[in-house]
């Protein structure tokens, strides 16, 4: 099944997953993993439960704010993979996929 077929939530709840198993690893590393991991499982894990808060949305205007709130949590969660590939924490092809699914 691919990222087409399956829900938002589901598909942004399984990315959440594999973010919490990424942070996992890097809080063993260094102090600055465990600083940089920190900040990549706030935003990486609040992508899917911002999806998930807009299926209950009050209004249109709440479903469409919670959205953009999940789009910036991507944007921000693609900036800290970057840094932490940039600085050689962790290689591009380790992360790869995370990154992808940013965009």
């Amino acid at each position: 099944m691919n990222n087409q077929q399956i829900s938002i939530q589901e598909r942004t709840k399984k990315f959440a997953v594999r973010i919490v198993k990424a942070c996992t690893w890097l809080e063993g590393q260094s102090q600055v993993s465990r600083t940089l991991a920190h900040q990549l499982l706030k935003s990486g894990t609040s992508i899917g439960a911002n999806c998930s808060e807009a299926k209950s949305a009050q209004s249109k205007r709440d479903f469409i704010s919670k959205y953009e709130i999940a789009l910036k949590e991507a944007r921000e969660t693609k900036y800290w993979l970057e840094v932490i590939i940039e600085a050689e924490i962790v290689s591009l092809e380790k992360f790869k996929s995370l990154t992808q699914e940013t965009e």
